[in-house]
């Protein structure tokens, strides 16, 4: 897997770095490190975060830096574009003024623009000595907005990465107001056993899941909640304490995706612990 790491030198962008040494240290491709910086002038800057990304990063056997001049979102989006990564890491600043919850942050940018999925880095992930919180529980968010499997799959693959053995637990959110139009009351309220016993579409989703992280050192589980869908995500994640929430959200054109990514936005903007964006 390619990957990417956007820093700032910034405590946010520490987080990113500090996340990715475990993702890092069994990539099977040369990860690379950007700064970007606002005008040509300020790369002296520049050099010096990168240097600090090296330090943090110093157990990386093949690490490359680089810096680009311009709007952060933008070079971040092209850099992951043209270099073809599998995955960008960022982190994520949370700012409670009226012009940034309007516009956005970077890494808000970054997530529903890039050409891959995105990890925020976010949340307390680990002590300040380099060592990031062991990714050991993941939280995957199954709403079927993907193409089948896709969340499970790079899931997966991303797991295979780490060290040790993690616990998946799939989770589905029984929403009304996301529901499949004709969707029956009962499934509305059913298990996830129930679902993928009677072969519902969100059953099948769920059983997919499952099928495709069958790897070893993966002890994955299904799971169902009812009530809205932001509020259970955030209810799950704080409740088993994951070290890492996965959601999906699609390109389509239409009223899903602004649904979708306004679900994606509040997630990002509310859970306190990384999370990883697929697309």
């Amino acid at each position: 897997m390619k990957i990417l790491i956007a820093t700032g030198g910034s405590s946010h962008s520490e987080k990113a770095l500090r996340f990715g040494v475990q993702i890092l240290q069994h990539a099977d491709e040369t990860s690379t490190v950007l700064t970007v910086v606002r005008r040509k002038q300020d790369l002296p800057q520049a050099e010096a975060v990168l240097q600090r990304a090296r330090y943090v990063l110093a157990d990386i056997p093949t690490l490359v830096t680089r810096a680009r001049v311009g709007r952060p979102a933008e070079q971040i989006i092209a850099e992951a574009k043209e270099g073809g990564f599998d995955l960008v890491i960022v982190g994520e600043r949370h700012s409670h003024t009226l012009k940034a919850r309007m516009l956005g942050s970077t890494s808000i940018h970054v997530v529903e623009h890039a050409a891959c999925p995105v990890i925020i880095a976010q949340g307390d992930i680990g002590p300040d000595s380099g060592q990031s919180r062991p990714i050991q529980r993941i939280l995957l968010c199954d709403s079927g907005a993907l193409a089948p499997s896709l969340l499970s799959r790079f899931t997966a693959q991303l797991a295979d990465m780490l060290q040790g053995e993690e616990q998946i637990t799939v989770l589905h959110v029984m929403s009304q107001m996301t529901a499949w139009p004709g969707v029956p009351d009962d499934d509305l309220q059913a298990s996830a056993q129930e679902l993928i016993e009677e072969q519902t579409p969100e059953g099948e989703w769920l059983a997919s899941d499952l099928k495709v992280l069958a790897h070893p050192g993966i002890h994955a589980e299904a799971k169902v909640r009812h009530g809205g869908v932001v509020e259970e995500i955030l209810a799950e994640s704080e409740e088993n304490d994951y070290d890492l929430v996965v959601i999906g959200a699609h390109r389509d054109a239409g009223w899903q995706r602004v649904l979708l990514e306004d679900i994606a936005r509040e997630i990002i903007k509310r859970v306190e612990r990384p999370v990883l964006v697929v697309r």
